[in-house]
This record gives structure tokens, sequence and C-alpha cells, in this order.
């Protein structure tokens, strides 16, 4: 039976729902009303969000302090970041609408590979191809729990032992990330400590690797809360508010601008 610890964090800090749905990770399922199940660094959690706690069900009690706090960003102070956002007018009426949006430090090469997977595809199905992915080739963790795949097994199987996940075009350009992953050219611990026109640069070595997914990678995988990915929703938020480029107020935390403006602009104003 699974051990469990509670945490006590103010809804305003971290709101599950809104965090683990917003479009930056894609191992999370909602198995009941306010119950999350998923996976990350081969381990998996259960996420039970009460009234005024959040509970961590997991199998090691220690895992909270070496994993999730750090997953979920909650060493950050994100009443301050907010505050810091809200001398935007734009910015404070995003920030109020959908609170307790977080950025999650995922596993880089999760990560890497979830948004290679994520080009010209929508949500449902980036999750299945992730699904079937981890299925087909992570560990079996129990429960019908999977890890994520390593670069070792995604370059094993190659672009032809890819084709049960369905991925299409994007199974080559997942060999060819293992492929530069485990040979060094792409270091993605490296990386983490790279400016970002750098660390972009790293990243865009690897065939299938833009602009746009470079962003998503440094932001929610290499801990780089300054990147700023832009999609059609961000390219719409700039054009019509910030013609200009985001506001000062955003200066070194863009990317976690950018996700409640991605939220709010997508799925609250009409």
């Amino acid at each position: 039976m699974n051990k469990q610890q509670t945490f006590t964090i103010p809804k305003k800090e971290f709101d599950v729902a809104l965090t683990l749905d917003c479009g930056q990770a894609f191992r999370w399922q909602k198995t009941e009303e306010n119950i999350w199940h998923g996976v990350a660094y081969k381990t998996p959690l259960t996420l039970i969000e009460n009234e005024d706690t959040i509970t961590f069900s997991m199998k090691n009690a220690g895992d909270f302090e070496t994993i999730w706090k750090n997953y979920f960003d909650l060493e950050r102070n994100y009443t301050e970041v907010c505050e810091t956002f809200k001398s935007d007018p734009v910015l404070k009426t995003a920030v109020e609408a959908c609170p307790g949006i977080r950025i999650l430090k995922q596993e880089p090469w999760e990560t890497l590979c979830s948004f290679i997977i994520s080009q010209n595809n929508n949500i449902p199905r980036i999750k299945g191809i992730i699904d079937r992915l981890c299925r087909l080739l992570g560990d079996d963790l129990g429960e019908d729990d999977f890890s994520f795949p390593s670069a070792e097994k995604i370059l094993s199987a190659g672009i032809e032992g890819l084709a049960p996940i369905r991925s299409g075009f994007r199974a080559k350009y997942l060999v060819d990330a293992a492929e530069k992953v485990l040979s060094g050219e792409v270091d993605l611990e490296k990386a983490k400590t790279m400016s970002l026109e750098d660390s972009a640069q790293e990243l865009k070595k690897i065939k299938g690797v833009g602009d746009k997914v470079a962003a998503c990678v440094q932001l929610y995988g290499l801990g780089q809360v300054d990147a700023l990915p832009v999609d059609v929703w961000v390219k719409r938020i700039l054009a019509e508010l910030y013609l200009g480029g985001m506001p000062d107020c955003t200066d070194g935390m863009r990317g976690i601008a950018q996700q409640y403006l991605f939220y709010w602009r997508r799925n609250i104003v009409k």
C-alpha cells in the first residue's frame, strides 16, 4: 500500500488541474474528480487536491523531497512572481483569471521527445503517442505504470521499431535525438547552464527541433524560465497586446508569464 504524505499549499500558489493540463506535460491523467495520476523520473505519483491541501500519494515517502518538490517548482515563490506580473494590466487579468499555474521541471530527455512528438499535433494524439511509446519501450513499474524509455532503447528500436506508436514523420526525429544525445553531440545537462541562445543552438542540432520546440525544452525541461515558446496562441497575444515584445515586468521569467497568458487567451478570452 502506498504511503501518503500531505503538504498544505495555498490554492493561489498551486492549482493541480491548471498546472498539469496547460500543455506543458502529457503523462498526467485525471482519474477522478480532483485526483490526478502520472509518472515522472520513473516514479508514479497520485495527486489528490483537497479544499485546503494537496496529498502526494507515493510508494516512497522520501520521493517528495528528492523528486516532487523540484518537479513542481515548489521552492519558487509564485505569489511574488505574480505580484511582479501584476504591474502589467493584461498580465494582471491573466494571473487573476487562472491562479496557481506552475512551470514543471521535467526530465530533459522526456521533455525533448515529448515536444518533438508535439509538432503539428493535438494534445489527445500527443498523449496517445507518448503512452504507446512508454508501453512499448519503457520499464513496467507495475499497476499499469511505465517509465519513459531511455535514449538507448529508442535508438535500438530504430524507425521501424517505433512503428507501433504511430508517430509518423516524428519517428526519425526521435531516433536522431537519441543518437545525438548518446554520442554526446547534444549534451542536455550542459545545456541547462548555457545562455538561452546557446542552449537553443545545442538543441537545434537535432533534426526537427526548431525555435518553438527548443524553447519548450528549455522552459519545461532545462529550468530556463526566461525561454519564450511562441506558438499560434502566443503569436496572437504578442500581435494583439505586446507589439513591442513582452513587458519589462517579465524579464527573466518570460516563460512563466507566457504560460498564464497562453492559458488565459486560449481558454478564457472569447
